[in-house]
């Protein structure tokens, strides 16, 4: 939802995809924020993240945002690469607005553009393109998150959904609203 993939992968010293949006179903997930949820692999290496993934990605008719046409074959491309074959027609979109540096340890932005070198390399065609109205995502995703949140949570909290309990006596507390849900 909010790099609950990257981060924790990012920290550990493992690999986290987020797939695009639709890639994976959603269905049996406890929606936190339905419209940025997206569940993905985590593991130790990108071949094993790209297995999973292509494992993970597909239609299911159980979740209306499923695309009918889940991409998958990342893992066939993860091995082209490792075994050095010619990757023409491999297109790797680069977000302009954030290949500045701002907000990355350069350590990782090096690695990153030595990626893309090796991609280029290969014969993928790398493509800058532009997300002019990127400076605003940060305030949207607040907006929306938090109102998808309160929405898809509420029927948890033992207060508007579920069982009906006759206020007992007393002065009502937390505890005793708790103990009566």
């Amino acid at each position: 939802t909010g790099g609950s993939i990257r981060q924790p992968a990012a920290v550990t010293g493992t690999v986290g995809v987020k797939p695009t949006y639709g890639t994976v179903s959603r269905y049996g997930v406890i929606a936190m924020a339905s419209s940025l949820d997206t569940p993905g692999p985590m593991a130790r290496t990108v071949l094993d993240t790209a297995l999973l993934h292509d494992v993970m990605a597909s239609y299911d008719p159980l979740d209306s945002t499923s695309l009918s046409d889940a991409p998958r074959g990342m893992a066939e491309v993860v091995r082209a690469a490792q075994a050095g074959r010619d990757l023409t027609g491999l297109r790797v979109g680069v977000i302009a607005e954030l290949d500045g540096g701002e907000g990355y340890h350069s350590g990782v932005l090096d690695s990153f553009h030595a990626a893309l070198t090796l991609l280029e390399e290969a014969g993928a065609v790398i493509e800058t393109v532009s997300l002019p109205h990127l400076e605003y995502a940060l305030d949207a995703y607040y907006l929306i998150m938090p109102a998808e949140v309160s929405s898809n949570l509420a029927r948890y909290d033992g207060m508007r959904y579920g069982l009906r309990v006759e206020p007992t006596s007393g002065p009502v507390t937390a505890e005793t609203v708790m103990a009566a849900t």
